[in-house]
């Protein structure tokens, strides 16, 4: 792994991308940040060395470098899920080369549905700790030592400066932010009534099918990470509702200029 990291870090490095300061990951609809990068490089992930290719049709497959609010970002314009059939090696790849083209902090953010009946859609949580269903470890592999410490402590493992900067930013601009728990399922399928009623009664307030793997990888590479999720559905299940993709996205959409703000005015402020 470590020949196929340097692969393609050596790679972009004769393509133009620079040493960044902050990788961050964009999530479903949430891809209107790219507005307000002065972009220096940019490269699509199917000419990356080792690098998966994006499948989901609303993931562009991109990988930007350039400036955004004065700090040197690397960005993922669409993300790698297991329900494309990828592993957790393959999802959690390009964690491992934004941290060898120098990232010192990473931004994650994703769409999920609202467990906590109290969040509703439109909405955004800020991810203050997770569960991981997806069955797995991206730390679950032979040589993982060579890398980091193979038993990574998760007792914390959003950076907890960073969230309260970003809690102080919301509130300036009065965005009603709330803070919870993060579960990540494997997907693509949404879950039944009994999975919702599941995942309160084991202290989630959203769920959704990524993020966990990139924060474990982040925490093994020592990278302080956070994360923002979207709130596009509300999954009650006593009132459960066909889901139509169209208005999830719709719903990332409606969220973008806060989630812009707060990513914006973090970095001024680091």
């Amino acid at each position: 792994m470590i020949k196929h990291i340097q692969e393609a870090v050596e790679f972009l490095q004769s393509r133009g991308f620079g040493t960044p300061d902050i990788g961050i990951i964009l999530g479903t609809g949430l891809g209107k940040i790219i507005d307000h990068v002065a972009v220096e490089a940019e490269m699509s992930y199917n000419h990356i060395p080792n690098f998966p290719t994006a499948t989901v049709e609303f993931h562009k497959g991109k990988l930007i470098y350039g400036e955004l609010a004065g700090k040197k970002v690397v960005l993922m314009q669409g993300r790698f899920h297991l329900y494309e059939g990828y592993s957790l090696l393959d999802v959690t790849f390009p964690v491992r080369v934004m941290k060898g083209l120098g990232i010192t902090r990473l931004f994650v953010s994703n769409a999920s549905g609202a467990i906590n009946l109290n969040f509703k859609k439109g909405e955004i949580m800020l991810i203050d700790d997770h569960i991981n269903l997806q069955g797995g470890s991206p730390l679950a592999f032979k040589g993982v030592e060579k890398l980091g410490e193979r038993f990574v402590d998760l007792n914390q493992p959003y950076d907890a400066i960073m969230n309260a900067k970003i809690e102080e930013i919301a509130a300036k601009h009065s965005i009603n932010l709330h803070k919870g728990v993060y579960a990540s399922v494997v997907g693509p399928q949404l879950e039944t009534r009994a999975e919702y009623r599941y995942l309160k009664i084991i202290g989630a307030d959203a769920v959704g099918m990524s993020t966990v793997p990139e924060i474990i990888v982040a925490n093994h590479l020592q990278i302080p990470v956070i994360a923002l999720s979207v709130l596009t559905d509300e999954c009650d299940p006593d009132n459960l509702k066909p889901v139509d993709i169209t208005d999830i996205i719709t719903q990332a959409g409606k969220a973008e200029p806060a989630m812009i703000t707060l990513f914006t005015e973090l970095i001024q402020s680091l």
